[in-house]
């Protein structure tokens, strides 16, 4: 029986990772949650999982209320709160599945706990991959990705040497605007970029998949992931969905996987360690999908994959600065604020204008996500 701490647990992939643990009591206890404001969905997810001892939520205010109504379970709040959550027991393993950099150092701390960390805050790795391996290195923690393309890498990879492989590639549906040209998107609206064309997610990643920034992201993910100079890893329009990712090999053959667009199967596999585990979702039938469609990626056309490019291969507190710019930019966005097209214009200013410090400690990295915030809010406050 695993003991799992499940942070970010009323979004999107927690709700999915419930499911699944619920689905495998044998295997899994549910002992630790946190959620942001979703009060509500956090009540029935304490009404309906008996094992959960310990809560941590974003406000104080809230937990007079919850201790009242949930006596048996401890209450914490805060950034603090998630750092007390992950030590509130012995957990076997964390599912990181906030939004944003808050997830940041609740990963550094799991890893530092030498506890098994199931990763689907992409931004952990984006501002601090550096850091993550190296504490991984002398740690006892295993991290096991959550992205889809990645765990779709990681399954392609199982078994094989670095020496075999010629190249990572990761496919993208291109967003909510795929077919919709550069001058079109000068007026598009939040509920047009929050209409995908094949994943349900939650708002933030949702935008992120429309200007592309999450692809950008994901390149900086599989470089830590997989250790692979950024030369050997690409990105490839797929309409369908259908191939989360693939690997060349040097002899010029591919391994592909494919499967059905549910977070379930990257959850699961996370999980359970890089073990394939039956699970309830739609089956993919091969004699119905037809033709499948690739294209090449035109960097003029996303350029926020560009931004990320230039990011990781500058490195030090960059990526940071990219990250924070496009998270202040995007909640701008979706409060609407700005145009779609500023999200880009707001993240290239932000990385064009920063002095850089290279090999950034923790420390480093938490003062420049604030100040590259501010100034973006700054710029942000400037143009409405």
């Amino acid at each position: 029986m695993k003991k799992i701490c499940l942070l970010g647990s009323t979004g999107s992939i927690g709700r999915q990772t419930i499911e699944i643990i619920n689905d495998n009591i044998k295997d899994f206890s549910l002992v630790g949650v946190s959620c942001g404001k979703n009060i509500n969905e956090l009540r029935k997810i304490l009404f309906s999982n008996k094992d959960i001892k310990f809560a941590c939520v974003q406000d104080k205010e809230n937990i007079s209320l919850l201790e009242e109504e949930f006596k048996d379970v401890t209450f914490y709040y805060g950034d603090e709160g998630l750092i007390k959550l992950i030590d509130s027991s012995s957990y076997d393993m964390v599912v990181n599945a906030l939004v944003g950099f808050v997830g940041f150092i609740p990963s550094v701390h799991t890893i530092s706990k030498n506890i098994d960390l199931a990763l689907a805050n992409k931004e952990s790795l984006v501002v601090g991959g550096e850091i993550i391996n190296d504490l991984l290195k002398k740690s006892t923690s295993k991290l096991y990705p959550i992205d889809s393309e990645h765990v779709a890498l990681a399954k392609c990879l199982k078994g094989k040497k670095k020496k075999e492989i010629k190249r990572l590639v990761i496919t993208a549906s291109g967003g909510s605007f795929r077919d919709l040209s550069r001058e079109e998107l000068t007026n598009v609206t939040k509920e047009d970029a929050l209409k995908h064309p094949s994943w349900s997610m939650g708002e933030k990643i949702t935008i992120d998949s429309a200007t592309m920034m999450n692809k950008g992201f994901e390149i900086i993910e599989a470089k830590h992931l997989f250790n692979l100079p950024l030369k050997k890893i690409d990105v490839l329009l797929h309409d369908e969905s259908v191939i989360h990712s693939l690997v060349e090999f040097v002899d010029n053959s591919y391994l592909a996987d494919l499967g059905p667009a549910d977070m379930k199967v990257p959850i699961s596999y996370a999980l359970y360690e890089g073990k394939r585990q039956k699970i309830n979702t739609k089956v993919l039938k091969l004699e119905e999908m037809g033709t499948l469609h690739f294209r090449k990626l035109d960097l003029k056309r996303y350029p926020c994959i560009e931004y990320a490019l230039r990011s990781i291969k500058t490195g030090g507190t960059l990526p940071c600065v990219l990250n924070a710019s496009n998270e202040e930019a995007v909640y701008a966005f979706l409060r609407n604020e700005i145009s779609f097209l500023e999200i880009e214009e707001i993240i290239n200013l932000m990385i064009s204008s920063h002095r850089v410090i290279d090999n950034p400690t923790i420390e480093d990295i938490v003062y420049i996500d604030q100040l590259t915030r501010k100034l973006t809010i700054e710029e942000i406050k400037r143009r409405h």
